[in-house]
């Protein structure tokens, strides 16, 4: 790898050599060139001075600094050498910080400083350990390329890495960005979103791939073989979201599901109310109505009520048959007592009789 500065840490009163060297790589990006349709070739941009119209070799271009819409001053290599600029050779620390106050906008590209010789080692370490151990980061200023930044050094696994800032004028402001509606957030509808959150699982960065690359790879082969790309599947299609509930609820799912969880797990999400979608659902006076149970809940009392609706139809009948056998008894009891009432009346009578004939 090779460095694009050499120079020195300074850190109060303590000096650590370091080379500086790009901490990221954009080679394996996707990039294209222009072509001219008609014939196929490159189309290259040529340097032309606005004057004279004819084309400008590299080492005829100068610098130049655009005062006015038509006034440009030229500034020579000497010019800009003679600056005082003490930062040319030496990233100077000016203060030490939390992470967390220095806002992700202001970061552009990063850089990996490396000590640069054996006596650069131990302080180059005791600066690391130091920011590693307080859990600070360091703010400083450096000129890079004649242009003097913001920097922010951190401790990246055991190395110092730099990162250019850019300066609080160059961040724009994000006024009229936000919706100027008054939107009202339910407390189910924020649950359910952090639900969604922690579906999702942590990040794994050996999963992180570039899949438009593959496809562009796989397209350039398949032309350069003389065959037919294949045709991509059509990913899902995105329509207006109607029932933010009812989205939410189902990508909750579906991050469960590609986490390996089970069914029950995947649909548990049908808990939380959904919204309204039909103006008809709400009050005349517009006012909202009682929130829908979930479909889960809904099936329980069903069941609970079919249970109740068994044992009410079983109860009167078990009560019928017990008054029938209750009647029954009773009948056959009056039978019997009237059968021995008849009985007792018919002896006298036979006795009575018998002895009239006697006498």
């Amino acid at each position: 790898m090779r460095s694009i500065w050499n120079g020195a840490i300074s850190f109060g009163l303590v000096s650590i050599p370091v080379k500086m060297y790009s901490a990221t790589d954009s080679a394996s990006a996707v990039s294209f060139v222009q072509i001219h349709e008609k014939d196929g070739g490159r189309i290259r941009y040529r340097k032309v001075c606005e004057l004279d119209g004819e084309e400008v070799s590299q080492d005829e271009i100068g610098k130049g600094y655009q005062a006015a819409s038509d006034l440009i001053v030229p500034l020579s290599d000497a010019d800009l050498a003679s600056l005082p600029l003490p930062t040319t050779k030496t990233l100077t620390i000016l203060a030490f910080v939390d992470a967390a106050d220095i806002d992700p906008l202001q970061m552009d590209k990063a850089y990996y400083l490396g000590a640069n010789g054996p006596s650069a080692a131990k302080p180059y370490v005791l600066l690391r350990d130091a920011l590693a151990h307080h859990q600070k980061v360091a703010i400083g200023k450096v000129a890079l390329r004649n242009r003097e930044t913001l920097a922010m050094l951190r401790v990246h696994d055991d190395a110092i890495v730099m990162h250019a800032l850019l300066w609080p004028d160059q961040i724009r402001s994000p006024q009229g960005m936000a919706p100027k509606e008054d939107v009202q957030i339910r407390e189910n509808e924020l649950t359910l979103a952090e639900t969604l959150m922690d579906s999702l699982g942590e990040l794994d960065p050996a999963e992180l791939h570039d899949d438009y690359r593959d496809a562009v790879e796989e397209l350039v082969s398949a032309k350069l073989e003389g065959g037919e790309p294949a045709v991509p599947s059509e990913g899902p299609k995105r329509g207006k979201v109607i029932d933010l509930m009812a989205a939410l609820e189902d990508s909750v799912r579906a991050a469960r599901q590609e986490r390996g969880g089970t069914d029950e797990e995947a649909g548990s999400g049908g808990s939380v109310t959904r919204l309204r979608r039909r103006a008809a659902e709400s009050g005349t006076d517009g006012a909202e109505r009682p929130a829908r149970k979930s479909p889960a809940g809904t099936a329980k009392k069903t069941a609970a009520k079919r249970t109740a609706a068994k044992r009410t139809a079983t109860k009167p009948a078990a009560k019928t048959t017990t008054k029938s056998a209750a009647s029954k008894k009773s009948a056959s009891a009056g039978q019997g007592g009237a059968a021995k009432k008849a009985a007792a009346k018919k002896t006298p009578a036979k006795r009575t009789a018998a002895r009239r004939k006697a006498g």
